[in-house]
């Protein structure tokens, strides 16, 4: 067994979701939650088979961003694996309708920020161990930075 880490790629001004599935139908499920979500969405989304041709499926509206997901699922490489590649969005605003999609077991991140996925190989294949996003913490926030992030919640509209 071999252990190895694997950087993704965040697309600029974007955010990457990564998670696992179970059925072919993945790429078209996400596809309907991201649409219904907002129509101002772009993003790609590709699905690594994990038996019959074992392809890489993808589908999306932007092809900048299938791309990225392509790229980022090929370089994990592990079955059942799906990611999506987003802009005019954020997780937040996706998320919920992802997680109900029912061939859906796991979200592993949702980002803008540098990450790493531990990917393990074995004589079967590659699955994900787990997750390093972004930095680890320098310290707690103070009373300003608090209010720093408050108005930056404010600023995207997610606090009056």
């Amino acid at each position: 067994m071999d252990l190895k880490a694997v950087r993704l790629t965040i697309p600029e001004n974007g955010n990457i979701i990564v998670g696992q599935s179970h059925f072919i139908k993945t790429v078209e499920d996400i596809y309907e939650a991201m649409v219904n979500t907002s129509p101002h969405l772009q993003f790609g989304v590709a699905f690594n088979e994990a038996s019959g041709d074992c392809l890489t499926r993808v589908d999306g509206n932007d092809e900048e961003l299938k791309q990225n997901a392509v790229a980022n699922a090929t370089a994990l490489g592990a079955g059942h694996v799906f990611v999506v590649a987003l802009r005019n969005g954020f997780p937040i605003n996706v998320l919920g309708r992802i997680q109900a999609v029912p061939e859906v077991a796991n979200i592993y991140c949702a980002t803008a920020n540098p990450v790493e996925m531990i990917v393990v190989q074995t004589e079967q294949g590659r699955g994900i161990l787990g997750v390093i996003d972004g930095s680890s913490p320098k310290g707690v926030e103070n009373e300003e930075q608090a209010k720093a992030r408050v108005a930056l919640l404010q600023k995207f509209g997610y606090k009056r």
